[in-house]
């Protein structure tokens, strides 16, 4: 049973973790949101960690799949699983972009990246389970959701 679990147990760990170290990094920064002229259709700062949460929680039950499918398909499960981790590491410097540098337009380009690299990761899922991929459109959406917020942001706040 344990050995069943255990990727999906360490896969979710592993985007939190990222996640919440990430909102450690960014803590004393993240009154800005509240402070900043933000565009319509902006969503209360308490839902942001709601949102995030579950998203790191689909993407890890997704990398869990590839992985536990590895032996299947070995090639596209590692660059899968390699996938999962460059845009885990880049989703993680976004909000110190952002937060702790302030710098909105760089954090857009920035976050484009992440977009590419989402729907990267979500077309290599698909090579190993239709499921994995499907359980990161949320994560796509929100991504594009948040690119929209933080042009927005850029462009309400310029000096």
């Amino acid at each position: 049973m344990w050995k069943k679990i255990k990727p999906y147990v360490i896969f979710i760990a592993l985007a939190l973790a990222a996640g919440g170290l990430s909102a450690w990094v960014t803590r004393e920064n993240m009154d800005i949101y509240g402070e900043i002229n933000k565009p319509p259709l902006s969503p209360p700062g308490f839902l942001f960690p709601v949102v995030w949460g579950i998203l790191y929680v689909l993407m890890g039950i997704g990398a869990a799949i590839v992985y536990s499918r590895r032996e299947k398909t070995p090639v596209s499960a590692n660059t899968s699983l390699r996938l999962f981790g460059f845009q885990l590491a880049v989703n993680f410097f976004w909000s110190i972009i952002f937060f702790n540098m302030r710098a909105y337009l760089f954090a857009f380009i920035w976050l484009l990246l992440l977009w590419f690299l989402i729907l990267a990761m979500i077309l290599s899922f698909r090579t190993t389970s239709k499921a994995a991929a499907l359980l990161q459109l949320p994560y796509l959406l929100w991504v594009t959701f948040a690119g929209y917020l933080t042009i927005m942001v850029y462009f309400l706040n310029r000096i």
